[in-house]
């Protein structure tokens, strides 16, 4: 078509700037490339957002007009309305004008609210890829289509529902709990699966139970001569392993099974083991299969999330940032699916690429095409996998992209190359070897072995073991000699060993993932926001890779499931999944299933929300019968409870009458929260150590625990009450005077600091003079964060805590004469507190400091704070190449602009 004797001009909008200039290179001249850079407009995010002509509404703070078919309250946020303005400017000198932005629901969604906020009085298509090269560009200029309402309506509905969810629920939270929480249509579920994972760890008892382990020795001949082999079992009955013991501590019923497991003791496998000695064994049976395994699927979101996880030990929203620059600079296919299918030009890609590198033989006959029905799944279109039709190796582009972004594209690549590849095929064989004791038991000892005759796919790619799981590797090789049937052995070496069960084991972000996914709750591309914001909102934290629930979340799971039972419910919200999903696919009206779950409707599953009348009654019937009290208390044994209070959690107990309380923490699991370390709690006295009396004041001198850590006080004398004047009327009440308080220095405790060091620590702040020139005073303090001086507002270092008392005047002053030090110039002269490895994206030495705000980990580059749960002595190389990384994508500090000073003028007085 041509406009006026010319080529039509078209405006492209995408999400981002730097989707725009890699598109812009491939579209050329007759088009404009522009991005909205994410949504332009939203809910209200708050009251002052709510435009004055709704504010007297009464859904006004829902931000939906639930009265009139939940029509939503859309606004342009402050920060949108320049780029609008830009778009629209835009429009006026084009003849069409094509919505690129990303091809799922919430990509349609976004176009969707372009449309109609830029009203465009030319014509709208829609343009969509999933990938950013030359080829795909232009295959999608010639392929465009409609608007799909059907998704806009899937997204619309979600948004508004996690809107009703959250403004509904959430003000339980703060009147029952604590303010500032937040309750959430998937956060709330993902933090009650980790908060009952905790709580089987706490009901767990461990047991113990004793084997034998054996090295047989298979003569000089064999190869190799030596071999494992374990007791596995006596006189017939198999011996009893972890796997026979609940998580009672006790042996398993064995009623209804054929088989009884016998649990041996360290006496029984001591006395075992010394009646083997020397005694004659033989191979019992020798059996041989073949082994397979097959290639692993190319990635989809939460397989990749997953994997990275587990292999490069980033977090969800690390990798997914990663990903999203890949995709962005045209690295790799769109990042949110749920498909593991390949195209066909993708396939011969990889197939080329794994016969190049490995040769025919690792490259099977027939192209392997992977599909999977996915409960719940996006509209998915294809794997994530290196972008365009050819691969470029990680070689190829390890100029262009390092970090985070070249180890996470040479993840993708070699599982996508991988996923081509011929079978890794092997053999296993297990081995039962016989005797009998002297004292005439039988016994049985097993052996196992696998051997890799052809590696195939894993000569490209082995998906990584989880930690906290456990497990051997597809690669893992254990090889055992050539035995046969009725072969004498004899044993080096018979050594009982001691066994105990473990609980199960926490989550880690990728456990958590699939978990998530298995039970069909959320869509894995909300995943990595959902683990952020649970571990934002203080739910959850991490203690190395494992995620940890705070007592806060045991609070709010606690209330969630005993009021609100449906909303946590696993087979609930992934009912509603499917429910979401009926819209997406057009069979379900929008307006009908919200009214349902939010006023109650004969809809949805047994036992919904819409049967048991909806989210409105669910939550003005339940919010008078919440004990507040009940809610905030967490048993955990005996008498012991953990009260969540307004200023952190912290123990009680009752003892002769009395209530007995100690502080909880913020570090400490709940559990390994044990009585032993309950009691030890317990026994720092809340009203404090007394030291003795300050000879200057005659007030009493205490050190105590605080929720920020160990400090000294003085006890003040009550004050007198006020004279009642011959009038009546009561004198106010002067202000109480506060006591003096001190924290106590790193090397000092409350057990042991003395009465000599607490009054050195209550003179501070100490005047050390004052600055002749400005005429101000300055002062020695001892701050959270360390010492340092105080002139006015200009603060600087002291080097070590015993100069708080010994800074002349002179020395003040000189210090303030040196220019202020800053960022590395200041962290470079802080002796390191650890040594670390290399940082994985920059290759530089990592070293742990200690600065103003806590201890630190730098490359010398970037600085992150070490978070809850990490400490000095234990953070690995990973967690810290972790945090910095995450320190870098936030990008540097914003300037803090100051307030401007207003003044007021005086008014005129009235004539």
């Amino acid at each position: 078509m041509v406009a006026n004797g010319r080529p039509p001009r078209r405006l492209v909008i995408v999400e981002s700037g730097t989707k725009a200039k890699k598109i812009q290179q491939y579209l050329g001249n007759d088009y404009i490339v522009e991005a909205s850079v994410g949504h332009i407009r939203d809910l209200p995010r708050g009251a002052a957002d709510v435009p004055a002509k709704y504010k007297g509404e009464s859904w006004a703070r829902l931000g939906v007009d639930v009265d009139n078919q939940f029509a939503p309250l859309y606004i342009i946020t402050p920060e949108k309305k320049s780029k609008v303005a830009e778009l629209k400017d835009a429009l006026k000198s084009v003849d069409e004008l094509l919505l690129a932005t990303d091809h799922d629901r919430e990509g349609e969604a976004i176009a969707w609210h372009l449309l109609e906020t830029l009203k465009p009085k030319v014509p709208v298509r829609r343009m969509v890829f999933h990938e950013i090269t030359e080829s795909a560009i232009r295959a999608a200029v010639e392929n465009l289509r409609d608007l799909d309402h059907d998704l806009v309506d899937a997204q619309e509905t979600r948004r508004i529902l996690d809107r009703l969810y959250g403004y509904e629920v959430s003000p339980v939270l703060w009147k029952k709990v604590m303010p500032k929480l937040s309750a959430g249509r998937v956060q709330s579920v993902a933090t009650r699966i980790i908060v009952q994972r905790e709580r089987e760890r706490m009901a767990f008892v461990s047991a113990s139970y004793w084997d034998i382990a054996a090295q047989l020795d298979a003569g000089a001949e064999a190869s190799p001569r030596q071999f494992p082999a374990r007791l596995v079992a006596i006189d017939g009955t198999r011996v009893a392993t972890g796997r026979d013991f609940g998580p009672d501590g006790r042996l398993k019923s064995a009623a209804g099974s054929k088989e009884t497991a016998r649990p041996l003791d360290e006496a029984g496998a001591r006395r075992l083991a010394e009646a083997l000695q020397g005694r004659d064994l033989a191979v019992e049976s020798v059996e041989s299969k073949p082994y397979t395994r097959k290639p692993y699927p190319p990635f989809m979101t939460s397989t990749l999330q997953q994997e990275a996880g587990r292999k490069l030990r980033f977090s969800a929203d690390r990798t997914m940032r990663s990903a999203q620059r890949l995709y962005e600079n045209g690295y790799i296919t769109y990042l949110r699916t749920d498909s593991t299918t390949l195209s066909e030009s993708a396939i011969q890609a990889a197939r080329s690429q794994a016969r190049e590198l490995y040769g025919d033989a690792y490259v099977p006959a027939q192209p392997r095409q992977y599909t999977r029905k996915v409960k719940n799944a996006q509209e998915a279109h294809e794997a994530i996998r290196p972008a365009g039709d050819t691969f470029r190796t990680p070689g190829e582009i390890a100029r262009e992209v390092d970090g985070d972004d070249f180890r996470l594209y040479e993840l993708i690549w070699q599982r996508t190359v991988a996923s081509q590849m011929a079978d890794a095929r092997g053999t296993t064989v297990s081995v039962r070897i016989g005797g009998t004791a002297a004292t005439g038991e039988a016994v049985t000892f097993a052996a196992s072995g696998r051997t890799i005759t052809f590696p195939g796919f894993l000569k490209a790619y082995v998906e990584t073991v989880d930690d906290q799981a456990g497990g051997e590797a597809d690669d893992a090789e254990s090889r055992l000699p050539e035995l046969t049937q009725g072969q004498a052995l004899t044993a080096a070496r018979l050594t009982p060993e001691g066994h105990s069960t473990n609980p199960p084991s926490r989550f880690t972000e990728p456990s958590l993932i699939k978990t998530l996914e298995d039970l069909g709750i959320g869509r894995p591309s909300t995943y990595a926001s959902i683990i952020k914001t649970i571990q934002d909102r203080g739910y959850v934290w991490k203690k190395g890779q494992a995620l940890v629930p705070s007592w806060i979340a045991f609070a709010v799971v606690g209330l969630l499931e005993h009021h609100f039972g449906r909303l946590v419910d696993y087979d609930f919200t992934a009912a509603m999944e499917d429910e979401l999903d009926s819209i997406a696919a057009g069979t379900q009206g929008r307006t009908d299933w919200l009214s349902g779950f939010y006023f109650g409707a004969d809809q949805g599953s047994a036992g919904s929300v819409a049967r048991s009348g909806g989210l409105k009654k669910l939550v003005g019937v339940n919010l008078e019968e919440i004990d507040a009290r009940e809610i905030n208390s967490v048993p955990v044994f005996d008498d012991v409870v953990v009260r969540v209070g307004r200023y952190g959690p912290y123990l009680e107990r009752v003892r002769d009458g009395q209530s007995q309380r100690a502080n909880l923490p913020d570090d400490l699991p709940p559990d390994e929260l044990t009585p032993e370390v309950a009691e030890q709690l317990f026994s720092v006295p809340q009203e404090g150590r007394s030291l003795g009396v300050d000879p200057t004041t005659g007030h009493e001198i205490v050190a105590k625990e605080g929720r920020y850590g160990p400090y000294v006080t003085e006890i003040l004398p009550e004050p007198a009450e006020p004279e009642t004047p011959t009038n009546g009327t009561k004198k106010k009440a002067a202000a109480k005077p506060k006591p003096r308080t001190g924290s106590l220095f790193k090397g000092m405790s409350t057990e042991s600091v003395t009465l000599e060091e607490a009054l050195r620590l209550l003179s501070l702040p100490r005047l050390v003079g004052t600055d002749p020139e400005s005429g101000e005073e300055i002062t020695a303090q001892n701050g959270r964060y360390g010492p340092y001086l105080k002139k006015g507002t200009d603060s600087r270092s002291l080097s070590d805590e015993e100069q708080l008392f010994t800074v002349t005047l002179d020395e003040a002053l000189e210090i303030y004469k040196q220019p202020k030090q800053r960022g590395r110039r200041t962290a470079a002269a802080t002796p390191a507190l650890r040594e670390l490895g290399a940082d994985a994206a920059t290759g530089k030495p990592m070293v742990i400091k200690d600065g103003r705000f806590g201890p630190y980990v730098t490359d010398g580059e970037t600085n992150a704070s070490l978070r809850k749960g990490d400490t000095v002595e234990q953070i690995s190389d990973e967690r810290a190449s972790e945090l910095l990384a995450e320190r870098r994508a936030r990008g540097p500090a914003p300037k803090k602009t100051p307030a401007k000073r207003t003044t007021t003028r005086k008014k005129a007085p009235a004539k």
